[in-house]
């Protein structure tokens, strides 16, 4: 059976035609009703369940139990399944790899070779690229600027520290704000948080 249908309603981003979907089965685990008006896909395989300004484009998949909403984009030759949430304004691209229960959402950004599975969690205003892997996020912590510090947890059982587009050894990342240049608040505030997650990360058992 048929999940969804056409609307006839497109437009064009970045070149790309979108045309947009209307939900022909009611899910009541997200409150959507049938004939309930969902996201934008590019064409048929891109598609599991996209729902509100969210797009999906290129060679992307969306399968599974896998969701995309609120105004998140998946292209590239990225893949969301499982039961993976991208949610927000995030974006998921390049060859990256998202799936389990894992829940990508506000600014965050998964891009490149990255794979994020088992229970992570990325979010804020995170930036996850290269060749990164992400098991598991155990605790956030954001500046007084709005920029987000994630501890994660590689396969390998390594703790490491997501800020923005970096991706650092707890010593790393103290290294590299003690050398910023700048202001000095946000300095002491970008370590002390760093300090505060490495605890974290020691009472979970991850760090001995």
């Amino acid at each position: 059976m048929a999940k969804y249908e056409f609307t006839g309603e497109t437009k064009v981003e970045f070149g790309i035609t979108f045309k947009r979907i209307r939900s022909l089965v009611a899910i009541a685990s997200l409150g959507v009703s049938v004939g309930d008006v969902g996201g934008w896909i590019e064409k048929d395989c891109n598609l599991s369940q996209v729902y509100g300004n969210a797009w999906v484009s290129g060679n992307a998949q969306v399968y599974g139990n896998a969701q995309v909403y609120g105004n998140a984009q998946v292209y590239g030759n990225a893949q969301v399944y499982g039961n993976a949430q991208v949610s927000g304004d995030a974006q998921v691209s390049g060859n990256a790899q998202v799936y389990g229960n894992v829940r990508v959402y506000g600014n965050a950004w998964v891009y490149g070779n990255v794979r994020v599975y088992g229970n992570a969690w990325v979010y804020g205003n995170v930036r996850v690229y290269g060749n990164a892997q992400v098991f598991i996020s155990i605790i956030a912590a954001t500046r007084t600027d709005g920029y987000t510090f994630v501890v994660v947890q590689t396969e390998e059982k390594i703790p490491r520290i997501i800020a923005g587009c970096r991706y650092f050894t707890f010593e790393q990342a103290r290294n590299h704000w003690r050398e910023r240049p700048g202001d000095k608040k946000i300095r002491d505030e970008s370590i002390a948080l760093v300090n505060h997650l490495e605890k974290m990360a020691k009472i979970h058992g991850w760090v001995q």
